[in-house]
């Protein structure tokens, strides 16, 4: 929990529209320093535009966004941060995104050193020294030199997961960060995921990985047709789930077909 109880995200009344259609409706919640939250719910649900509207990818129609003593009111259009404010505003956030998102012309050294230097302005030596660092991590200290193309999807992957914890982020965002990858890939990024909480990293989380979320997450929101349907910690949302939408999502976890039911404690 942050310091004194307070916050270190709150999200207010977030709205994004495009055109008629409400994407994100309504969506409020709190993130403490230190704590895990998972997004869930089904595809074309919202999750992954609200985890871009919370870091400022994209423009929320309405509400606030407040992260340690910085408040954007997106009701204040006026107000809004632009440029390179707009810039060390979304490097507060470690985003890691379901493609990779890597500079392909890129050394993996140079893609975890370029935020630092260009959005941060920090010193090339030192860009460096912070890149081998992190990817060391990660376990690819011995990758530095080859280009995104030759390594698998898992190493791209904790390439990027590098890449943003070197700008030492306050709240790390993964949107669906294993959804690309061959099965056999998943568990290499996972593991440095379940590390990171448990070395107290605060994350939110948008993933279809219903273990995972239950065995790392302290809260778990279920979102559905733009909004909050319910939220509460893992034993109560994902083990034992008495809303009967979140039921017939959960089932699907089963292979079960028109029978709900949560994803158990094994």
């Amino acid at each position: 929990m942050s310091e004194n109880g307070r916050p270190i995200l709150e999200l207010r009344d977030i709205w994004k529209k495009y055109g008629d259609f409400e994407a994100v409706r309504g969506v409020s919640f709190d993130v403490h320093k230190g704590q895990v939250l998972a997004i869930i719910g089904p595809s074309g649900c919202g999750k992954s535009t609200l985890l871009r509207c919370i870091n400022a990818l994209e423009e929320p129609s309405s509400g606030t966004v407040r992260l340690g003593d910085d408040v954007i009111n997106y009701d204040n259009p006026g107000s809004l941060p632009k440029g390179r404010e707009l810039a060390l505003f979304r490097s507060r956030f470690g985003m890691v995104f379901q493609q990779f998102d890597l500079f392909q012309n890129k050394t993996v050294l140079e893609n975890v050193m370029l935020g630092q230097v260009v959005v941060q302005r920090t010193p090339k030596d030192e860009a460096v020294t912070v890149a081998r660092r992190f990817l060391a991590r990660v376990g690819l200290s011995d990758f530095e030199d080859r280009m995104p193309k030759a390594l698998s999807g898992g190493q791209q992957q904790r390439v990027a997961i590098a890449r943003a914890l070197a700008l030492d982020p306050e709240v790390l965002l993964f949107d669906e960060v294993t959804s690309a990858l061959d099965p056999e890939l998943v568990g290499e990024v996972l593991v440095v995921m379940q590390d990171l909480a448990q070395e107290g990293a605060t994350m939110i989380l948008v993933t279809h990985e219903m273990a995972f979320a239950r065995d790392v997450a302290d809260h778990v929101v279920f979102m559905d047709a733009g909004k909050v349907g319910i939220e509460g910690p893992p034993a109560e949302i994902l083990v034992d789930p008495e809303n009967e939408r979140l039921k017939t999502f959960l089932a699907r976890f089963h292979g079960e077909t028109g029978k709900a039911g949560g994803l158990g404690s094994t």
